[in-house]
């Protein structure tokens, strides 16, 4: 498994992630957002947190240790939790404009390319 496409790290081409994340659509106008999540995987449990970036050039805090993000210090603003593979889940959050990131946690996935910026505009 291919890693070290970590958000905030420059030079990234992402064409080469093995894992990743779509939102439809990427920017939305502020107040209740509603996630509609699947796992499209055949063999992978995944889930998807919205992270929010008050400085959208950072890299999120990482736990080396434990190959995974610093969800308490990240911003996380809610989560679909593990989603075994075919399942889906939803989530509704009251969200701000701004700059947010979508992740899955799961141990090596935002690594591999887990993410993808998603925008929230006034």
């Amino acid at each position: 498994m291919t890693t070290g496409f970590a958000y905030g790290m420059s030079g990234v081409d992402m064409s080469k992630a093995s894992m990743g994340i779509t939102a439809k659509p990427a920017t939305v106008k502020a107040g209740k957002i509603t996630f509609k999540v699947k796992n499209s995987s055949k063999d992978t449990i995944h889930e998807m947190i919205v992270m929010y970036r008050a400085d959208p050039t950072a890299s999120l805090p990482y736990i080396d240790a434990e190959n995974r993000v610093d969800e308490d210090k990240a911003g996380d603003k809610g989560e679909v939790s593990e989603l075994d593979p075919g399942a889906s889940g939803t989530l509704t959050v009251d969200l701000k404009p701004g700059k947010y990131v979508l992740i899955c946690n799961v141990p090596g996935h935002f690594a591999t390319g887990m993410w993808t910026e998603f925008t929230v505009k006034p």
